[in-house]
């Protein structure tokens, strides 16, 4: 019998998912599953879902139910981790304190001011789970779902090159099948090769049984309206700078000085009632405090359901596991890997998303090679502050964190130095508690 557990399993969509697509794997139908939350009553209701999941598929897997880190990594074959380091009421600083200063955030959960005091709480939980791993199931195949991939993903990889460790993001397989229902293109004859950061890989290749389907897809961009206000954001940057960048146009307007320094400009890209990707501030943090009222009566109103879809749906963890510890079925996906010269106009060492060949042999990557040049340029100045993060959060250095968000291409075309620190300053006071070690206030 395999074991898989699940750290931070109250995450109820992804922990609910996930195990579905586990057990569509003969090789995992009588899997062991340890469901591991903080928080008693979240863990209750993700059990009974999971309990429904196996009862309505009829599969001989067992599941364990505990608080106890320890007991749910004890002997895991597969380790999956889609923590939360504090609720709403803590990070709703994150997105609200940069307001007071001009930065206006969508989501706040990958780089930016918002995502690096995101990183920076929730780097001690993820050592946490990281050296219970080595001491528990050191041979475990470790896969992080939990925000901000980079920097979380690059932290862990430095303080243990000997885990079995990646980071997935659904972004790569979810724009290309978006880009292919666009192009109108099956499945079976759409291929892609996609390379650069998490939230900032690219696609280098877009074909057709060969054929390079960009020229199509830059004239459907173009004379296409409804197509061009579904991601207003990706496609100006789309017919700007020649390549489809992977995340959301809310996201990836965070990413860049080019949408959100000024209010003519979110309203043309980010918030117009054509927008059908919302891209207003707060929008993740509105969507939590909603949640927070209404994820009782949802998990109610799931669970009292009659059927449920058990049908593998499209995130690639499970095929990860089958193909290094199941049926051993070769499994390619993009995943977030230090950069051992894989993209070589990028730093050495820096985490990278590019395609990794999953087998019984372990985690392969498949070279991609260098990024075209003005590509790279845009890629290695978030490389370079999520660098300079991680060794802030190594070193408890507030001084490094300041300066990486003075670099911050956003942060930096909307505030003056003095100004950032003035904001850097209080983001660090509001997250004192969660911050020991640092320095706080910062030095003039």
């Amino acid at each position: 019998m395999k074991k898989i557990a699940f750290i931070g399993a109250g995450s109820f969509g992804f922990t609910r998912e996930l195990v579905k697509d586990i057990l569509t794997f003969p090789a995992f139908r009588n899997v062991e599953i340890a469901l591991m939350d903080i928080d008693s009553e979240k863990l209750k209701a993700i059990t009974q879902a999971v309990e429904k999941i196996i009862r309505e598929g009829n599969y001989p897997a067992r599941i364990l139910s505990t608080q106890d880190r320890k007991e749910a990594l004890e002997g895991a074959d597969g380790v999956l981790i889609t923590i939360l380091s504090g609720g709403v009421s803590i990070w709703r600083h994150d997105i609200e304190i940069p307001k007071k200063y001009g930065i206006d955030i969508n989501v706040g959960d990958t780089r930016g001011p918002s995502g690096i005091f995101r990183f920076l709480r929730t780097f001690n939980d993820m050592v946490e789970i990281a050296d219970g791993i080595m001491k528990y199931c050191p041979k475990a195949v470790v896969l992080n779902y939990t925000n901000p991939m980079a920097m979380l993903c690059r932290g862990i990889q430095e303080l243990y090159p000997d885990l079995c460790f990646t980071g997935l993001c659904h972004s790569v397989q979810g724009t290309a099948q978006m880009l292919a229902e666009w192009l109108e293109v099956p499945e079976d004859q759409f291929s892609y090769r996609c390379a650069g950061i998490n939230h900032q890989a690219w696609y280098l290749e877009l074909k057709q049984n060969g054929r390079d389907l960009y020229p199509e897809l830059r004239q459907l961009v173009k004379n296409n309206k409804e197509v061009y206000n579904r991601e207003p954001v990706r496609n100006e940057m789309f017919l700007h700078l020649d390549h489809y960048v992977t995340e959301s146009s809310g996201h990836n307007s965070e990413y860049n000085p080019w949408f959100r320094k000024r209010p003519d400009l979110i309203k043309k890209y980010c918030t117009d009632g054509t927008n059908w990707n919302p891209g207003h501030h707060a929008y993740i943090l509105d969507e939590y405090i909603k949640k927070e009222e209404t994820w009782r009566d949802e998990i109610k109103e799931w669970l009292d359901q009659d059927k449920i879809d058990l049908e593998r749906g499209g995130e690639y963890a499970s095929n990860i596991f089958n193909a290094m510890f199941g049926d051993h079925k070769h499994f390619e996906f993009n995943g977030n890997v230090r950069n051992r010269g894989y993209i070589s106009n990028l730093p050495e060492g820096c985490c990278v998303e590019v395609p990794v060949l999953a087998s019984e042999r372990g985690l392969e990557i498949i070279h991609p090679g260098p990024l075209p040049e003005h590509i790279a340029i845009f890629n290695n100045v978030s490389s370079r502050i999520e660098e300079l993060c991680v060794r802030a959060a190594i070193e408890k250095n507030s001084r490094k964190i300041f300066q990486a968000i003075c670099m911050d291409p956003l942060s930096s075309a909307v505030l003056s130095l003095e100004e950032i620190k003035q904001m850097v300053d209080e983001m660090f006071l509001q997250n004192k508690e969660y911050l020991p070690g640092f320095e706080i206030p910062l030095r003039p």
